[in-house]
């Protein structure tokens, strides 16, 4: 089960010139997941995944809203990461950090 839920908005462009590189972060939690010192303590482990994934993965341009779940409480960090980058993917919403560089040894000798 994964220990969280990914949404993504693209918005349109406005004259009024909000950059297209822009990328928007919000965080949720519901009173189901337990009190509020176990809510701030789930929103604190996911901000600590998105500061790790959304800036180098993240499709630019976008909002995002990460919701967490019962699971990210006993979800390891690692694991909340791997939960992140997957959901990026499934959304279509992933791209190459721009310092990875392809592997161009294929082929030649």
């Amino acid at each position: 089960m994964p220990g969280l839920v990914l949404q993504a908005y693209e918005p349109q462009i406005h004259p009024n010139g909000r950059s297209a590189d822009i990328i928007r972060v919000g965080f949720t939690v519901t009173k189901r997941v337990g009190n509020s010192v176990v809510r701030n303590r789930v929103r604190r482990r996911l901000r600590a995944a998105a500061n790790v994934v959304i800036q180098e993965h993240a499709a630019k341009g976008n909002d995002y809203v990460i919701i967490g779940r019962f699971g990210t409480t006993q979800r390891k960090f690692n694991g909340l990461v791997k939960d992140l980058e997957s959901a990026l993917q499934k959304l279509g919403k992933w791209r190459k950090a721009e310092n990875e560089y392809e592997d161009t040894t294929e082929g030649h000798m």
